[in-house]
């Protein structure tokens, strides 16, 4: 294939215009990050449950390439290993649009102004961190953030992972997650 000076030009102005445009008006694909972790590795100590040698801090996490139209964002971490059955460790909804992070040990303490922690399947309101089994291998804690068009989720605290997936239905805009693991 021949490739002609007319046609590289063509790409040198094109792609960084489609870029920029993409950019600016929230056509990225959405990124939640950890500070405390990249994708696919070992979540830190400090961030597991106390009697599994940890401290219990709810994960730092920030988010970026927000789609236009979101209103507000809801969060999930769930265990879908088979012998956790998918254990929901926090659900989180109706953080405000304008928030774009999460500091380490928010749960409980630091939330956005109008953000509502539920019950995880320990039973208990807010985080709760990796405390698989001993010898049930390595788990993967998927964290998924969902940007929704609308301002507010009306859910209550005891709601299960089946209901939070309805109430999410037909309201995500765009869904974003990263995986830490972690075994005993």
């Amino acid at each position: 294939m021949r490739v002609t000076k007319k046609y590289l030009l063509w790409l040198m102005v094109f792609i960084p215009l489609w870029l920029a445009q993409n950019h600016a008006f929230g056509g990225g694909k959405m990124e939640i990050l950890s500070s405390a972790f990249k994708d696919g590795e070992k979540i830190p100590i400090p961030y597991v449950m106390v009697a599994a040698g940890g401290k219990n801090l709810s994960i730092p996490l920030t988010w970026k390439n927000v789609p236009s139209g979101t209103k507000s964002f809801a969060l999930s971490i769930v265990d879908p290993h088979p012998v956790a059955q998918n254990w929901v460790h926090w659900f989180m909804i109706n953080i405000p649009a304008n928030v774009s992070s999460l500091e380490e040990g928010a749960s409980k303490k630091k939330m956005p102004a109008g953000a509502v922690e539920l019950k995880n399947s320990f039973g208990e309101i807010g985080y709760g961190g990796p405390q698989p089994p001993k010898g049930s291998g390595e788990h993967p804690y998927v964290i998924t953030l969902y940007a929704l068009k609308v301002e507010k989720l009306d859910l209550g605290v005891n709601t299960s992972l089946a209901a939070f997936k309805k109430a999410l239905e037909g309201r995500v805009i765009q869904s974003a997650s990263v995986t830490g693991k972690y075994e005993r």
